[in-house]
């Protein structure tokens, strides 16, 4: 049902453009529907789609991290949140904290997140295909469709529906 990740890759070159294209068409159309459309393929995807056998996003990107995430995570690992900032964190060029490293530090060996519990906001709402008002996060959805077998599955299917 959906690509391994190094189908993924390929595919995401031979089609990116189109996809592109499409995705931009959605943002002038707005289409009233997007998000029922989504949310039930979102639903469908994630019925067969265990993480667990992936953790793409886990091994290649990093999340945001916002104040209340650094705070929530530091607690949990009985850190001081600039001790935490500082052994994993740096700023990026839009001014974020993100990960220093990829994996993810937090990944173990069988794909498990060890914070799980204390996770950042953005990892606890990835893929972000269950989000209401789709049509804003249409740029980050194309950008995950490259990180996620199942966001991947969900734009295609999208894309081929009436």
């Amino acid at each position: 049902m959906f690509p391994s990740i190094e189908e993924l890759k390929d595919l995401n070159k031979k089609i990116a453009p189109d996809r592109k294209k499409f995705i931009d068409k959605l943002k002038k159309t707005k289409p009233k529907d997007l998000d029922d459309k989504v949310h039930d393929l979102h639903d469908e995807a994630f019925d067969t789609m265990d993480c667990l056998t992936c953790a793409n996003c886990c091994k290649t990107t990093s999340p945001i991290f916002y104040e209340r995430d650094i705070e929530r995570l530091a607690k949990s690992m009985k850190m001081r949140p600039s001790d935490f900032i500082q052994k994993y964190l740096h700023i990026d060029g839009d001014g974020d904290y993100v990960l220093n490293v990829a994996p993810c530090p937090f990944l173990d060996a069988d794909n498990y997140c060890t914070v799980y519990e204390a996770r950042p906001t953005a990892c606890r709402e990835y893929p972000h295909t269950n989000r209401k008002r789709m049509v804003q996060i249409l740029d980050l959805t194309l950008k995950n469709a490259e990180i996620c077998p199942a966001v991947f599955w969900i734009v295609e299917k999208l894309r081929q529906l009436p």
